[in-house]
């Protein structure tokens, strides 16, 4: 297959396909991990559905702290399967070839689930923020409105400061190298490939990065210091406990979420040295979240656990009156 089209009129040569190579440097036993991935990716979708079915089904679960989570199911299966079956098919079948339209469409979807994750995590910090250090308040602040309109800027936030990510990617001249060492289109490796200057491609992924992720991080733990102050002021010692019950699931996934962040950019640093270590770090960044996170909090909320065992059948006519939707 010809990987090349000569530009008319012109001494260059542009690229029509991106060669996806794998985990660099062990390309030749890199089929091994396919299983797990597999495994990785069918809990990730399953347990996801679960979860976005059961809160469907449920009446109980109609609640904003669980609109949230369905909302973050959804785009847990989105990022998941972004990148999970191209995955496969390079490990399994030696297909590795990728039209530039299908990277550049790669590259944003990414872009815009892993905004759409980290912007779901900054919703639930302030729902969890105003139920607990303004519970009166609670009920008139955090209406059907008010999830109809932080969704939806959500959507539009990622969706639109998302499209120059690729847009800029496609401007770039790619001449000569076509042969990418990742399993992804990563936006930072397409670009590297590119024979013009690509500062300004740089200089936008590093305010989006601060922008979006950066400034979520930010907000997501001041709300979550200012929770800490509140419960701590606490005089009973039942309410703290349950205060720090219902922040817990979240806690978790967000400390693990923000800790990969860092984490993959730190690794970034070694590339050079070590090329493994940064798209290793990036594919189970975006594969092992999707699967942890449904069972985070099917072992931290209760109501959740009962939901699924009513929609499996396994428990029948279990009231939830003796059960709390704002914690475990």
């Amino acid at each position: 297959m010809d990987t090349f089209t000569t530009v008319p009129n012109s001494s260059s040569i542009q690229i029509s396909l991106f060669i996806l190579m794998g985990l660099p440097g062990i390309h030749e036993w890199q089929h091994w991990l396919s299983l797990p991935l597999a495994l990785l990716y069918l809990l990730a979708l399953v347990a996801n559905l679960l979860i976005v079915i059961t809160i469907h089904h449920e009446p109980m679960l109609h609640e904003p702290m669980y609109h949230f989570l369905g909302i973050l199911a959804l785009v847990d299966i989105g990022l998941a399967t972004t990148i999970m079956p191209k995955i496969m098919a390079i490990f399994w079948f030696d297909a590795k070839a990728i039209s530039l339209p299908e990277c550049f469409a790669q590259m944003y979807v990414i872009h815009c689930f892993f905004g759409m994750e980290s912007g779901i995590f900054l919703c639930m910090a302030v729902d969890r923020y105003i139920a607990i250090c303004h519970p009166l308040r609670y009920p008139s602040i955090v209406t059907e409105a008010f999830m109809v309109k932080v969704t939806g800027f959500m959507v539009l936030r990622n969706g639109l400061l998302t499209i120059p990510v690729p847009v800029l990617a496609a401007q770039r001249l790619y001449c000569s190298k076509n042969e990418i060492d990742h399993c992804l289109c990563s936006n930072l490796g397409v670009i590297s490939l590119a024979c013009d200057d690509i500062t300004v491609n740089k200089f936008y992924q590093l305010f989006l990065a601060w922008i979006l992720v950066g400034s979520d991080m930010a907000l997501v733990f001041s709300s979550y210091a200012l929770i800490l102050r509140n419960v701590l002021r606490l005089n009973s010692a039942e309410a703290m406990s349950k205060a720090l019950s219902t922040c817990s699931s979240h806690l978790i996934l967000i400390f693990f979420f923000y800790t990969g962040v860092i984490v993959l950019s730190v690794t970034h640093l070694v590339e050079k040295k070590i090329p493994l270590i940064p798209v290793l770090f990036n594919v189970l960044h975006n594969v092992i979240p999707p699967a942890l996170n449904p069972m985070v909090y099917a072992l931290r909320m209760r109501e959740l656990r009962l939901g699924f065992q009513r929609l499996l059948g396994w428990v029948k006519n279990c009231p939830y009156s003796n059960l709390s939707l704002k914690g475990t």
